[in-house]
C-alpha cells in the first residue's frame, strides 16, 4: 500500500529558502517495522511517501560474491548461535560432519571439498586435533596429511546434530521444500563451476 500527501510551505514543515528554518526536523513513524518513509524535499512542497510492507526486504546487491558472502555471514551467525552452547563453532561442525561422510581423506582434497584455503583449514584442524576430535596421520607421500574422525570427534558430532537440524528445520520452514532443494542445487552448482580448472570456469 502507497500513500502520498503534500506539505506545502505554510505547514509546519520547513526546507531551505523557506522563511522558517527549524534546526531539525523530525517525523515519527507508529511503526517502523511496516513502513519505510522516504521523502523527496523542494522549494514548494515536501512529498512524503509511506510504503506499507509487511516484510521489508533487505536490498539486492548487483555482486554474485557480495550476495552468497552476506548470506554466509547470516547463515552462519545462525548456525553459530545454535552450537555456541556446544562450544562449537559452524566451521569446525562442517568439519566433522565432512569426514564422516567421507571417511578418512587427505588434508587437501579436504579443503576442496569445503572450499576453504590452507591456512584456515590448518587453523582450525588444530583446534579440532586439540580437543581429540580429528586425527591425522602421514600418508604414503610423507608430505600428505590424512584426517579422519575420532572416537570422541562422532559422539561430539551425535552430540550437534539435534542442535543443526534444528537450524535446518526452522530455514527450511521459512523458505519451503522446493526453494530449500533449489537453494541447495545452485549453491552446488556454482561452488563446482567456479572451482572447476581450466576452461570450464
Amino acid at each position: 500500500m502507497i500513500s502520498v500527501s503534500n506539505v506545502h510551505a505554510n505547514s509546519a514543515f520547513a526546507w531551505p529558502g523557506s522563511t522558517t528554518n527549524p534546526s531539525a526536523l523530525s517525523i515519527a513513524a507508529r511503526d517502523v517495522h511496516v513502513a519505510q518513509l522516504v521523502f523527496f524535499l523542494n522549494r514548494d512542497r515536501c512529498i512524503c511517501i509511506h510504503l506499507h510492507v509487511s516484510n521489508p526486504s533487505i536490498p539486492i546487491l548487483p555482486c554474485m560474491c557480495a550476495s552468497f558472502r552476506r548470506a554466509s555471514r547470516a547463515l552462519s551467525q545462525l548456525y553459530d548461535d545454535a552450537l555456541r552452547p556446544l562450544g562449537l563453532r559452524s566451521t569446525q561442525f562442517s568439519i566433522l560432519q565432512t569426514l564422516a561422510l567421507t571417511g578418512e581423506i587427505s588434508q587437501g582434497n579436504l579443503g576442496q571439498v569445503l572450499a576453504m584455503d590452507s591456512t584456515t583449514l590448518t587453523r582450525t584442524l588444530e583446534i579440532m586435533r586439540h580437543s581429540g576430535w580429528v586425527a591425522k596421520q602421514l600418508g604414503h607421500d610423507r608430505r600428505e596429511r590424512r584426517l579422519s574422525l575420532t572416537t570422541a570427534g562422532r559422539v561430539e558430532l551425535k552430540r550437534a546434530l539435534p542442535h543443526w537440524e534444528k537450524v535446518q528445520a526452522q530455514i527450511r520452514q521459512q523458505l519451503g521444500a522446493g526453494r530449500w532443494r533449489k537453494a541447495l542445487d545452485l549453491t552446488n552448482e556454482v561452488t563446482s563451476r567456479v572451482t572447476a580448472p581450466g576452461d570450464s570456469r
